[in-house]
Protein backbone atom coordinates (compact mmCIF):
# COMPACT_ATOMS: atom_id res chain seq x y z
CA UNK A 1 0.00 0.00 0.00
CA UNK A 2 1.40 3.31 -0.76
CA UNK A 3 1.64 5.81 1.82
CA UNK A 4 -0.42 8.98 1.30
CA UNK A 5 0.34 12.05 2.96
CA UNK A 6 -2.31 13.12 5.64
CA UNK A 7 -3.95 16.27 4.48
CA UNK A 8 -6.10 18.38 7.53
CA UNK A 9 -9.27 19.33 7.14
CA UNK A 10 -10.42 22.35 7.94
CA UNK A 11 -10.21 23.28 11.57
CA UNK A 12 -7.35 21.30 12.34
CA UNK A 13 -5.11 23.51 10.05
CA UNK A 14 -4.10 25.42 13.35
CA UNK A 15 -2.67 22.71 15.21
CA UNK A 16 -0.98 21.05 11.93
CA UNK A 17 2.41 22.77 12.66
CA UNK A 18 2.67 22.52 16.51
CA UNK A 19 2.07 19.03 17.20
CA UNK A 20 1.66 16.99 14.40
CA UNK A 21 -0.86 14.29 13.47
CA UNK A 22 -2.45 12.65 17.04
CA UNK A 23 -4.39 9.89 16.59
CA UNK A 24 -5.86 10.20 20.45
CA UNK A 25 -6.28 13.88 19.70
CA UNK A 26 -8.77 13.05 16.69
CA UNK A 27 -10.62 10.36 19.10
CA UNK A 28 -11.07 12.95 22.02
CA UNK A 29 -12.57 15.27 19.03
CA UNK A 30 -14.73 13.25 17.88
CA UNK A 31 -16.15 11.70 21.13
CA UNK A 32 -15.69 14.35 24.54
CA UNK A 33 -16.63 11.42 26.80
CA UNK A 34 -13.75 9.01 25.27
CA UNK A 35 -11.03 10.50 27.48
CA UNK A 36 -12.81 9.51 30.58
CA UNK A 37 -11.77 5.62 30.40
CA UNK A 38 -8.31 6.48 31.01
CA UNK A 39 -8.87 8.76 33.39
CA UNK A 40 -9.08 7.34 36.97
CA UNK A 41 -12.06 8.76 38.65
CA UNK A 42 -12.77 8.72 42.50
CA UNK A 43 -16.36 8.56 43.82
CA UNK A 44 -17.34 8.69 46.91
CA UNK A 45 -19.42 11.32 49.74
CA UNK A 46 -18.47 15.01 49.57
CA UNK A 47 -19.23 17.90 52.02
CA UNK A 48 -19.53 21.36 51.91
CA UNK A 49 -16.58 23.42 53.77
CA UNK A 50 -19.04 26.27 53.72
CA UNK A 51 -22.56 26.84 55.09
CA UNK A 52 -25.00 27.88 52.62
CA UNK A 53 -27.94 29.68 53.79
CA UNK A 54 -31.55 28.54 53.33
CA UNK A 55 -33.36 29.48 50.34
CA UNK A 56 -36.55 31.81 51.89
CA UNK A 57 -39.66 30.88 49.82
CA UNK A 58 -40.21 34.22 47.26
CA UNK A 59 -43.10 35.62 48.13
CA UNK A 60 -46.17 35.50 46.28
CA UNK A 61 -46.59 37.94 43.58
CA UNK A 62 -48.66 40.95 43.52
CA UNK A 63 -50.43 39.61 40.84
CA UNK A 64 -51.47 35.77 42.26
CA UNK A 65 -53.56 37.69 44.77
CA UNK A 66 -54.33 40.31 42.90
CA UNK A 67 -58.18 39.80 42.15
CA UNK A 68 -58.94 38.59 38.97
CA UNK A 69 -61.80 39.01 37.10
CA UNK A 70 -64.03 36.21 35.75
CA UNK A 71 -63.24 35.19 32.43
CA UNK A 72 -65.12 36.34 29.62
CA UNK A 73 -66.24 39.38 31.43
CA UNK A 74 -65.34 43.32 30.62
CA UNK A 75 -63.82 44.73 33.57
CA UNK A 76 -65.46 48.55 33.42
CA UNK A 77 -63.21 51.02 33.84
CA UNK A 78 -62.62 52.62 37.44
CA UNK A 79 -63.39 49.33 39.34
CA UNK A 80 -61.17 48.65 42.06
CA UNK A 81 -61.34 45.43 43.65
CA UNK A 82 -63.14 44.92 47.61
CA UNK A 83 -60.76 45.12 50.03
CA UNK A 84 -61.48 42.71 53.05
CA UNK A 85 -61.21 44.65 56.47
CA UNK A 86 -61.37 42.64 59.98
CA UNK A 87 -64.96 43.07 61.49
CA UNK A 88 -64.16 45.54 64.96
CA UNK A 89 -66.14 44.06 67.46
CA UNK A 90 -68.55 46.33 69.22
CA UNK A 91 -69.43 46.22 73.24
CA UNK A 92 -73.15 46.23 73.98
CA UNK A 93 -74.60 46.04 77.21
CA UNK A 94 -76.80 43.45 78.30
CA UNK A 95 -80.44 44.62 77.87
CA UNK A 96 -81.71 44.55 81.42
CA UNK A 97 -83.85 41.07 82.33
CA UNK A 98 -87.56 41.59 82.28
CA UNK A 99 -89.11 41.38 85.78
CA UNK A 100 -91.01 37.81 86.67
CA UNK A 101 -94.83 38.01 86.42
CA UNK A 102 -96.12 37.74 89.56
CA UNK A 103 -97.24 34.00 90.33
CA UNK A 104 -101.17 33.67 89.74
CA UNK A 105 -103.26 33.13 92.84
CA UNK A 106 -106.41 31.55 93.15
CA UNK A 107 -109.50 32.28 93.80
CA UNK A 108 -110.39 31.33 97.42
CA UNK A 109 -112.24 27.85 98.08
CA UNK A 110 -112.69 25.34 99.87
CA UNK A 111 -110.92 22.53 98.14
CA UNK A 112 -107.36 21.58 99.19
CA UNK A 113 -104.38 21.85 97.01
CA UNK A 114 -101.93 19.05 96.50
CA UNK A 115 -99.52 19.16 99.78
CA UNK A 116 -95.81 19.38 98.42
CA UNK A 117 -92.17 20.28 99.56
CA UNK A 118 -91.30 22.59 97.14
CA UNK A 119 -94.79 24.50 97.16
CA UNK A 120 -97.48 24.58 94.39
CA UNK A 121 -99.12 27.41 92.61
CA UNK A 122 -102.19 27.04 94.61
CA UNK A 123 -102.82 28.96 97.56
CA UNK A 124 -103.85 26.58 100.36
CA UNK A 125 -106.33 27.32 103.30
CA UNK A 126 -103.82 26.87 105.93
CA UNK A 127 -101.34 29.32 103.61
CA UNK A 128 -104.34 31.93 103.15
CA UNK A 129 -105.22 31.98 107.37
CA UNK A 130 -101.46 32.74 107.81
CA UNK A 131 -101.53 35.73 105.20
CA UNK A 132 -104.84 36.90 106.97
CA UNK A 133 -103.02 36.52 110.10
CA UNK A 134 -105.58 33.77 111.22
CA UNK A 135 -104.66 30.36 112.85
CA UNK A 136 -103.47 27.77 110.54
CA UNK A 137 -104.54 24.70 112.22
CA UNK A 138 -107.27 23.15 109.89
CA UNK A 139 -110.12 20.78 111.74
CA UNK A 140 -110.31 17.56 109.70
CA UNK A 141 -114.06 18.08 109.20
CA UNK A 142 -116.96 15.82 109.43
CA UNK A 143 -115.80 13.06 107.02
CA UNK A 144 -112.71 12.32 108.86
CA UNK A 145 -114.59 12.02 112.05
CA UNK A 146 -117.09 9.65 110.18
CA UNK A 147 -114.56 7.39 109.46
CA UNK A 148 -113.08 7.85 112.47
CA UNK A 149 -116.31 7.04 114.36
CA UNK A 150 -116.93 3.86 111.77
CA UNK A 151 -113.48 2.27 112.77
CA UNK A 152 -113.85 2.86 116.44
CA UNK A 153 -117.31 1.24 116.24
CA UNK A 154 -115.92 -1.63 114.79
CA UNK A 155 -113.14 -2.16 117.32
CA UNK A 156 -116.26 -1.92 119.97
CA UNK A 157 -117.59 -4.53 118.28
CA UNK A 158 -114.76 -7.04 117.45
CA UNK A 159 -113.70 -6.60 121.07
CA UNK A 160 -116.78 -8.37 122.33
CA UNK A 161 -116.40 -11.06 119.50
CA UNK A 162 -112.96 -11.81 120.57
CA UNK A 163 -109.20 -11.12 119.99
CA UNK A 164 -108.46 -12.27 116.39
CA UNK A 165 -111.47 -10.77 115.66
CA UNK A 166 -109.91 -7.54 117.05
CA UNK A 167 -106.95 -8.39 114.92
CA UNK A 168 -108.61 -6.92 111.37
CA UNK A 169 -109.79 -3.53 112.20
CA UNK A 170 -106.78 -3.02 114.71
CA UNK A 171 -104.34 -3.87 111.65
CA UNK A 172 -106.24 -1.85 109.29
CA UNK A 173 -105.75 1.14 112.46
CA UNK A 174 -102.07 0.47 112.77
CA UNK A 175 -101.23 0.79 108.75
CA UNK A 176 -103.44 4.35 108.46
CA UNK A 177 -101.79 5.36 111.41
CA UNK A 178 -98.23 4.36 110.02
CA UNK A 179 -98.82 6.23 106.84
CA UNK A 180 -100.66 9.55 108.01
CA UNK A 181 -97.88 10.89 110.39
CA UNK A 182 -95.51 10.25 107.81
CA UNK A 183 -97.91 12.23 105.71
CA UNK A 184 -98.62 14.39 108.51
CA UNK A 185 -94.56 15.17 108.54
CA UNK A 186 -94.34 16.13 105.05
CA UNK A 187 -92.93 13.20 104.10
CA UNK A 188 -94.19 11.40 100.97
CA UNK A 189 -93.96 8.88 100.03
CA UNK A 190 -91.66 7.45 102.80
CA UNK A 191 -92.29 3.54 101.63
CA UNK A 192 -89.43 2.17 103.91
CA UNK A 193 -90.80 4.04 107.24
CA UNK A 194 -94.19 3.40 106.90
CA UNK A 195 -93.43 -0.67 106.00
CA UNK A 196 -91.00 -0.29 109.06
CA UNK A 197 -93.66 0.90 111.58
CA UNK A 198 -96.32 -1.42 109.99
CA UNK A 199 -94.06 -3.97 111.01
CA UNK A 200 -93.07 -3.08 114.19
CA UNK A 201 -96.91 -3.05 114.88
CA UNK A 202 -97.74 -6.85 113.20
CA UNK A 203 -94.69 -7.87 115.57
CA UNK A 204 -96.06 -6.04 118.77
CA UNK A 205 -99.41 -8.00 117.58
CA UNK A 206 -98.51 -11.35 117.11
CA UNK A 207 -95.83 -10.91 120.60
CA UNK A 208 -99.20 -9.97 122.43
CA UNK A 209 -101.00 -13.26 121.23
CA UNK A 210 -97.96 -15.35 122.14
CA UNK A 211 -97.57 -13.70 125.84
CA UNK A 212 -101.08 -13.93 126.69
CA UNK A 213 -102.17 -10.34 125.96
CA UNK A 214 -99.16 -9.24 128.61
CA UNK A 215 -98.42 -5.36 128.09
CA UNK A 216 -94.52 -6.20 128.25
CA UNK A 217 -94.79 -7.10 124.68
CA UNK A 218 -95.29 -4.00 123.73
CA UNK A 219 -92.75 -2.76 125.54
CA UNK A 220 -89.97 -4.79 124.39
CA UNK A 221 -91.28 -4.36 120.94
CA UNK A 222 -91.51 -0.71 121.14
CA UNK A 223 -87.52 -0.74 122.36
CA UNK A 224 -86.47 -2.97 119.64
CA UNK A 225 -87.87 -0.93 117.06
CA UNK A 226 -86.45 2.34 118.34
CA UNK A 227 -82.93 1.06 118.27
CA UNK A 228 -84.18 -0.75 114.83
CA UNK A 229 -85.20 2.22 113.87
CA UNK A 230 -81.89 3.88 115.13
CA UNK A 231 -79.38 1.65 112.87
CA UNK A 232 -81.34 1.89 109.89
CA UNK A 233 -80.66 5.58 109.65
CA UNK A 234 -77.64 5.36 110.86
CA UNK A 235 -76.44 3.63 107.80
CA UNK A 236 -78.10 6.62 105.37
CA UNK A 237 -75.92 8.43 103.38
CA UNK A 238 -78.39 11.56 103.60
CA UNK A 239 -77.93 15.22 105.34
CA UNK A 240 -77.25 15.01 108.97
CA UNK A 241 -80.24 17.07 109.38
CA UNK A 242 -82.01 14.88 106.94
CA UNK A 243 -81.03 11.53 108.57
CA UNK A 244 -82.58 12.94 112.19
CA UNK A 245 -85.63 14.27 110.88
CA UNK A 246 -86.08 10.76 109.16
CA UNK A 247 -85.14 9.14 112.87
CA UNK A 248 -87.85 11.22 114.25
CA UNK A 249 -90.15 10.64 112.25
CA UNK A 250 -89.57 7.18 111.90
CA UNK A 251 -89.30 6.59 115.69
CA UNK A 252 -92.87 8.43 116.17
CA UNK A 253 -94.75 6.64 113.72
CA UNK A 254 -93.48 2.83 114.94
CA UNK A 255 -94.52 3.82 118.25
CA UNK A 256 -97.54 5.34 117.31
CA UNK A 257 -98.20 1.94 115.50
CA UNK A 258 -97.43 -0.23 118.19
CA UNK A 259 -98.70 1.67 121.00
CA UNK A 260 -102.03 0.88 119.02
CA UNK A 261 -101.87 -2.51 120.05
CA UNK A 262 -103.12 -1.50 123.39
CA UNK A 263 -106.76 -2.21 122.50
CA UNK A 264 -105.09 -6.11 122.08
CA UNK A 265 -103.44 -5.85 126.07
CA UNK A 266 -106.67 -4.17 127.49
CA UNK A 267 -109.56 -6.22 128.48
CA UNK A 268 -113.15 -6.56 125.93
CA UNK A 269 -115.15 -4.20 128.00
CA UNK A 270 -112.76 -1.23 127.87
CA UNK A 271 -112.07 -1.27 124.54
CA UNK A 272 -115.84 -1.84 124.13
CA UNK A 273 -116.28 1.71 126.26
CA UNK A 274 -112.89 3.64 125.03
CA UNK A 275 -113.62 2.88 121.18
CA UNK A 276 -117.26 4.01 121.23
CA UNK A 277 -116.15 7.12 123.24
CA UNK A 278 -113.52 7.64 120.97
CA UNK A 279 -116.19 7.92 118.12
CA UNK A 280 -118.70 10.41 119.70
CA UNK A 281 -116.20 12.55 120.82
CA UNK A 282 -114.34 13.06 117.22
CA UNK A 283 -117.92 13.38 115.67
CA UNK A 284 -118.88 16.14 118.32
CA UNK A 285 -115.66 17.66 117.59
CA UNK A 286 -116.62 17.88 114.01
CA UNK A 287 -119.54 20.19 114.62
CA UNK A 288 -119.49 23.74 113.32
CA UNK A 289 -119.37 25.37 116.79
CA UNK A 290 -116.65 27.71 118.57
CA UNK A 291 -113.59 25.83 119.70
CA UNK A 292 -114.22 26.06 123.20
CA UNK A 293 -117.66 24.94 123.28
CA UNK A 294 -116.87 22.29 120.72
CA UNK A 295 -114.27 21.15 123.17
CA UNK A 296 -116.34 20.79 126.15
CA UNK A 297 -119.61 19.19 124.32
CA UNK A 298 -117.10 16.44 123.06
CA UNK A 299 -115.87 15.84 126.54
CA UNK A 300 -119.80 15.51 127.97
CA UNK A 301 -120.62 13.27 124.87
CA UNK A 302 -117.39 11.23 125.21
CA UNK A 303 -118.30 10.51 128.70
CA UNK A 304 -122.04 10.11 128.46
CA UNK A 305 -121.01 7.56 125.82
CA UNK A 306 -118.51 5.86 128.43
CA UNK A 307 -122.04 5.99 131.13
CA UNK A 308 -123.91 4.23 127.92
CA UNK A 309 -121.74 1.41 126.51
CA UNK A 310 -120.31 0.77 130.44
CA UNK A 311 -124.18 -0.01 131.31
CA UNK A 312 -124.26 -2.33 128.58
CA UNK A 313 -121.09 -4.16 130.14
CA UNK A 314 -119.81 -4.93 133.60
CA UNK A 315 -118.10 -1.11 133.90
CA UNK A 316 -121.53 0.39 134.87
CA UNK A 317 -120.96 3.90 135.81
CA UNK A 318 -117.34 3.95 136.02
CA UNK A 319 -117.56 4.27 131.91
CA UNK A 320 -118.22 7.54 132.25
CA UNK A 321 -114.62 8.07 133.67
CA UNK A 322 -113.22 5.67 131.04
CA UNK A 323 -115.04 7.42 128.29
CA UNK A 324 -113.63 10.73 129.71
CA UNK A 325 -110.28 9.76 129.39
CA UNK A 326 -110.20 8.32 126.02
CA UNK A 327 -112.10 11.26 124.96
CA UNK A 328 -109.75 13.32 126.10
CA UNK A 329 -106.45 11.17 124.10
CA UNK A 330 -108.92 11.21 121.20
CA UNK A 331 -109.03 15.75 121.10
CA UNK A 332 -105.00 15.43 121.70
CA UNK A 333 -105.04 13.44 118.47
CA UNK A 334 -107.41 15.18 116.75
CA UNK A 335 -105.24 18.56 117.27
CA UNK A 336 -102.18 17.30 116.25
CA UNK A 337 -104.10 16.01 113.02
CA UNK A 338 -105.00 19.70 112.28
CA UNK A 339 -101.23 20.78 111.60
CA UNK A 340 -101.14 20.26 107.94
CA UNK A 341 -100.51 22.32 104.95
CA UNK A 342 -103.08 20.86 103.72
CA UNK A 343 -104.17 17.85 102.38
CA UNK A 344 -107.39 15.70 102.50
CA UNK A 345 -104.90 12.88 102.78
CA UNK A 346 -103.43 13.87 105.62
CA UNK A 347 -106.87 14.44 107.37
CA UNK A 348 -107.87 10.89 105.49
CA UNK A 349 -105.28 9.15 107.31
CA UNK A 350 -103.73 10.67 110.38
CA UNK A 351 -106.87 12.57 111.13
CA UNK A 352 -108.73 9.35 111.40
CA UNK A 353 -106.44 7.11 113.16
CA UNK A 354 -104.35 9.25 115.55
CA UNK A 355 -107.73 9.94 117.69
CA UNK A 356 -107.90 6.19 118.27
CA UNK A 357 -104.40 5.26 118.41
CA UNK A 358 -103.61 7.95 120.91
CA UNK A 359 -106.73 6.55 123.17
CA UNK A 360 -105.05 3.33 123.17
CA UNK A 361 -103.04 3.68 126.64
CA UNK A 362 -105.42 5.20 128.20
CA UNK A 363 -107.91 2.73 127.53
CA UNK A 364 -105.15 -0.16 128.46
CA UNK A 365 -104.52 2.06 131.81
CA UNK A 366 -108.02 3.04 132.56
CA UNK A 367 -109.45 -0.62 131.66
CA UNK A 368 -107.14 -2.07 134.21
CA UNK A 369 -107.69 0.68 136.96
CA UNK A 370 -111.37 0.74 137.12
CA UNK A 371 -111.97 -3.20 135.65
Amino acid sequence: MTNQPYEPYEGQQGHQGQQGYDPYWQQAYEDPHAAQQYTQQWQGQTWETQMQAPVAPAAPAAADTAYLPPQGYEVPQGYEPPVYQEPVPVYEEPAPAPAAAPEPVAAPSGDYGPATLGGNSRVTDAQRARLEGRSPIIEPGMQPAALTAVLGLLLSGAAAVGSYALLVPLVLLQAVTAAGWFRLNGMWPARQGIALAFLGAIVADVALLAADRSPSAILGTLGVWVLLCLVLQLRSHADPDERMYGLMATVASSALAIVAAGYLAASADAVSVGAVSVAVAVLARALPLPTPASVVVSLLAAAGAGIAVGGMTGLGAEGALLGAGAGVCALIGHRVASYDYPSRFVHFTAGVALPLAAAAPAVYVLGRALG
